[in-house]
This record gives C-alpha cells, structure tokens and sequence, in this order.
C-alpha cells in the first residue's frame, strides 16, 4: 500500500477522536459551569438566610424591651396633645421640653428599626397594620379609608409588634355590602380573616 493512501487511512481515525474529545470537553465545561452558578446560588440563599436569622435574632432580643417603651411614647404623644395653645412662658418652656423628648425617642426608635405606623387621614386601611375600632362618617374620606388615628402602631425590623389603632370611615347607608361599585367598606371583607387583631401581630417575649 502507498505511503499517502496508509497517511490518509489512519488520518481518518484520528480526525474522528479528536471531534470526540473536543465534544467531551464541551459537555465538561457545561456541567462545571452549571455546578459554579448551583454553588453561586446556595451560597447567596445561604447569605440571604443568615441575615434574615440574624435580624430575627436581633428583632427578639430588643422586642420585649421596646415594646416597655411604646407605653412612655404613648404618654408623650399625649402629653403634646393635651399641651394648651397659649400659656405662659414656664409652660411653653415646659411643652418644647417635652416635645423634643418625645422627637428624641422616635429617633432612637428608629435607629434601633422600630418603626411608627400612624396612617394619614384618607389612607386606605391595611389590616396587616392597622386595626379598626369603630366606624365615623367621613364625608371627605372613601369608605374604608382611616378617618382618625387613636393609637399609633409599631412594627419592629419589618415585625408588627402592635397595629395602630384607628377609625375608619363608614359605608354608605344605601351601599350594599358586595355592591361593585366600590361603595362597599373595603376593611369589612378583612375582619373575619384577621379576627378583629388588625392583622399578624408577633406576641411572643
């Protein structure tokens, strides 16, 4: 047999386990490429989950705490209310004292992640932070909408602690309770699913 043609007959052989070869290589890389992004997703999900165990450690350890302080903030939010309009210069010395108190405790609340819920006049009534005590006619308001607020809420790290408490405005009289015209108190529909609680309140410490 020629040279050339024993040349080209086992040139053959080899161009083939070549193609093979480099078809392994592929597959390889594919499945090494496919364990690095499985790796990188475990470990972001793994990052994810520590840091949510770590504000959950740190919500429970500060919750009972803070919630011994919503009694004192309470008190001076009363107190502002209560403060009168004109006195004399004792008095209003006495009141900005107070006031600057009471911005010097929702400051550190918020440092500290404990968030006050007090909703705006109008606002729509959430009852997962809210919680409706009574109903007032609230010409102004949409029915369902918060017309007072009584009691402000707080959530801690994103943890309701304790809804605000409010008044929402009333339906209609002549409004059907599943008219579609939009008429209906929305807050109604969501008493039965939250039991009259305003929503998941987190009760534990």
């Amino acid at each position: 047999m020629p040279a050339d043609e024993t040349a080209s007959a086992e040139g053959a052989p080899l161009g083939e386990t070549e193609a093979a070869q480099f078809e392994a290589l592929k597959a390889e890389a594919a499945a090494l490429r496919e364990q690095v992004l499985r790796f990188a997703a475990e470990s972001e999900n793994t990052r994810r989950r520590a840091e949510k165990e770590a504000n959950d450690a740190r919500a429970f350890a500060i919750q009972k705490f803070a919630r011994d302080l919503l009694g004192v903030a309470d008190n001076l939010s009363r107190a502002m209310s209560a403060a009168p309009e004109s006195a004399d210069s004792v008095v209003k010395n006495f009141v900005i004292g107070v006031e600057m108190t009471e911005k010097e405790l929702q400051a550190a609340f918020e440092r500290n992640g404990l968030k006050r819920i007090h909703p705006a006049r109008g606002e729509k009534f959430d009852p997962h932070k809210h919680q409706a005590m009574m109903e007032q006619p609230g010409t102004d308001v949409a029915p369902g909408g918060v017309v007072d607020v009584m009691q402000s809420g707080y959530e801690l790290l994103g943890r309701l602690i304790r809804p605000a408490m409010v008044a929402v405005a009333a339906r209609s009289p002549g409004a059907s309770a599943g008219g579609g015209d939009g008429a209906a108190n929305p807050y109604a529909a969501n008493d039965a699913a939250t039991d009259g609680s305003g929503g998941s309140v987190d009760r534990r410490a």
